[in-house]
């Protein structure tokens, strides 16, 4: 892998049911090439691309690509296509339209950026505002960074954080508060502001931060500074409104080949990165207001100079696997140059079920916003970039859908069958463990917090999170090691639990996988009197 595909790695960020995995489009030879050429796009040309981009989606329904699809499409400050395609849950007749409302995952990270740049706007901080001195009380691990890192660090993932900090606390329970003060325990991955590391909750104290200064949550700022001057009513940044909404859209993931609703997402704790909800109608809006860089129907809603801070590349991320164009991080918005030029875009998605994309041409006035209720897929992508080709060329080249799904399933699968090779199916003749006894009692660290395994009638159990409330069975595997399954969206996908023998032939540590990725999933056994973490 060179170091320009590991630059990339962020590429797409997914929200896994126990912790954020880096989607990791690197290591992938571009698809083609050779150079593009291409005249810019005309209203003649786009609107052709239209019928040859809606026959597209149909063929995806059709081939069962995912359950359903919501596209918007802008040119030139008119929305010219709201459509929708399939339905909101497989195996039911409610359809999707322009005004289903779907999860937006990491898509929601650009729409932060425009919020904070209204913020920016109003001059009550700015994207150079220290952490130190609008959010006093977030940390990181060294105490230089700490007093030095501002919102433009976290919003282009240069603070030094790791791209897991904080993911893993969230999905056993954890609020944002918890999370982002034990964000001060966590290692950096590099040195302040030397390098690109996607970090969720490191954006998400940046937006905190700008909406405190503002003297408001992040969630009512969003809708102050955006959502309402838009019109933007079916959107929010908070979970309990979208299932409010009647006409929304059920998350889905694949199992034994099918599309399945097997788990919901609340993604309140990390909402500025990953937390918006919304539908074609209102993020067409959203679309006019970022290529009028900062306008909205004749009026200025944003300052220039703020918004245009949003696309600047400022942390490079390797090569596109797909156009082989240069990719780069801005405030919240992957900037790209590619086949037709400056490109700003970003994907979202969820592995328990969401798969979303903006993808703007800035010079051209033109953007268009997929969004599907399905993962893993590249349906979004391949349906942008079908457009797009169409849009500039007049033509396409290749089935865009085929060769993204195909990079997909080359991330996906793999990773799977490993684990389920390794873990899946316990030795034949595995050594027999210690009685239940040895491995019960309660763990603890400080940034995981307490852990109990607890003996139950059918063997162990494992909780996890705020009180314990995420239960699961453990599995005997082989000696000291169990295996647990936390994942509802990928049931077939074991997670190893080892436990650590002390001289008195009970265990004195216990080390999760899925927790370990920043190596603080080690946890010590403890009297049960010991107060809890801070």
């Amino acid at each position: 892998m060179t170091e320009s595909s590991k630059r990339y790695a962020g590429h797409i960020r997914v929200l896994c049911l126990r912790r954020l995995v880096p989607v990791v489009l690197v290591g992938i030879a571009p698809i083609s090439g050779h150079a593009w050429s291409f005249e810019h796009a005309t209203k003649d040309k786009v609107l052709a691309a239209l019928p040859k981009l809606e026959q597209a989606a149909q063929q995806v329904i059709a081939n069962d690509g995912v359950p359903g699809i919501s596209i918007a499409v802008v040119y030139q400050d008119k929305v010219i296509y709201l459509k929708g395609f399939g339905v909101r849950e497989e195996g039911k007749s409610d359809l999707v339209d322009a005004d289903t409302v779907f999860q937006l995952a990491s898509f929601s990270k650009p729409m932060a950026s425009t919020v904070v740049a209204a913020i920016v706007s109003e001059g009550v901080a700015s994207w150079d505002s220290r952490m130190a001195d609008i959010y006093p009380s977030f940390q990181l691990y060294d105490a230089y960074p700490t007093t030095q890192v501002t919102v433009r660090d976290l919003f282009s993932h240069r603070s030094g954080l790791p791209g897991g900090a904080g993911n893993e606390l969230e999905e056993i329970g954890y609020d944002r508060d918890a999370i982002l003060q034990r964000l001060r325990q966590v290692k950096p991955e590099s040195s302040f502001r030397s390098g690109y590391s996607y970090s969720n909750f490191g954006l998400t104290a940046g937006a905190v931060a700008v909406a405190k200064a503002a003297g408001m949550s992040w969630e009512n700022a969003a809708e102050a500074k955006l959502y309402k001057p838009l019109g933007m009513s079916s959107t929010s940044s908070r979970y309990a409104d979208f299932l409010t909404r009647t006409n929304r859209a059920t998350l889905h993931a694949q199992l034994d080949g099918k599309w399945r609703a097997l788990a919901k997402r609340d993604p309140d704790p990390q909402s500025p990165a990953g937390g918006v909800s919304s539908n074609g109608r209102d993020l067409a809006q959203w679309m006019r207001l970022e290529l009028g860089k900062g306008n909205y129907d004749g009026r200025r809603l944003i300052d220039a100079e703020a918004i245009s801070q949003t696309h600047m590349p400022l942390m490079a991320r390797g090569k596109n696997p797909v156009t082989g164009g240069w990719s780069f991080y801005g405030l919240g918005w992957n900037v790209e140059y590619g086949r037709y030029g400056e490109v700003w875009g970003h994907a979202g998605a969820f592995s328990t079920g969401a798969r979303t994309l903006v993808s703007l041409l800035p010079a051209e006035e033109l953007g268009i916003v997929v969004l599907t209720n399905a993962f893993p897929t590249g349906v979004p992508e391949g349906l942008a970039d079908t457009f797009f080709e169409l849009a500039m060329t007049g033509k396409t080249t290749k089935d865009w859908v085929v060769e993204w799904n195909n990079i997909y399933g080359q991330l996906f699968g793999p990773a799977i069958d490993a684990a389920v090779k390794r873990y899946g199916t316990p030795p034949a003749s595995p050594l027999p463990a210690l009685p239940l006894s040895a491995y019960a009692g309660t763990y603890f660290n400080a940034y995981i917090g307490k852990v109990v395994i607890a003996e139950k009638a059918h063997g162990l159990e494992i909780r996890l999170g705020p009180e314990g409330k995420a239960v699961f069975p453990l599995s005997h595997f082989d000696r000291d090691l169990y295996t647990y399954r936390p994942s509802a969206e990928m049931p077939n996908m074991p997670v190893a639990i080892t436990f650590e023998i002390g001289p008195d032939q009970k265990a004195s540590q216990v080390k999760i996988d899925d927790l370990n990725e920043l190596g603080l999933g080690v946890l010590t056994r403890i009297e049960i009197d010991r107060p809890a973490s801070p």
